[in-house]
């Protein structure tokens, strides 16, 4: 007898439930280090479609969350000159962990510890379904930009930079 997976219930599963969206579940081998190119890999997915959720601190050290596709980067330059903030700067994994209650590498947008203003890469809500972390390492929800964009009214904007291993230009 094949047994069904078990998927985790973490607090961003419950928001997601609590909100009655579809969404899918996808469980991965976590690699330390391997981020989303790794997870990508393991569950055959476009890393375009793999959206990153990173934790960054302003100049008086309140955080927000950027979304971006897998296969690039942040211009945190470009996020705080659109945000109208001086500076812009990734929080250390503790920092990230105290204001997000999840683990480098296990960091969700939704079901997090604090309410936090979230800003997604514009072109992550052109895409027909992202996967994003679903509140523990090894594990992905697929749900559609506009769930994304309904649950987490995010502010977009344009902030991608290519990454130096990406096959597809931000």
């Amino acid at each position: 007898m094949i047994s069904k997976p078990k998927f985790p219930v973490t607090p961003a599963v419950r928001q997601l439930r609590h909100a009655g969206v579809n969404f899918s579940e996808h469980l991965y081998d976590y690699l330390s280090r391997g981020g989303a190119p790794h997870a990508a890999r393991e569950l055959g997915l476009n890393l375009h479609d793999t959206v990153k959720t990173l934790v960054f601190a302003d100049e008086r050290e309140q955080p927000l969350l950027m979304l971006m596709h897998g296969d690039c980067e942040v211009s945190a330059k470009s996020v705080a000159r659109q945000l109208g903030l001086k500076t812009l700067a990734p929080c250390t994994p503790e920092a990230a962990h105290k204001h997000t209650g999840y683990q480098i590498g296990g960091i969700s947008p939704f079901g997090t510890r604090r309410q936090m203003p979230v800003c997604v890469e514009a072109t992550v809500l052109e895409l027909n379904q992202v996967y994003i972390n679903g509140g523990k390492r090894g594990f992905l929800v697929g749900i559609s930009p506009r769930t994304l964009s309904d649950i987490l009214q995010p502010t977009p904007v344009s902030a991608a930079i290519d990454h130096p291993k990406g096959d597809i230009p931000c």
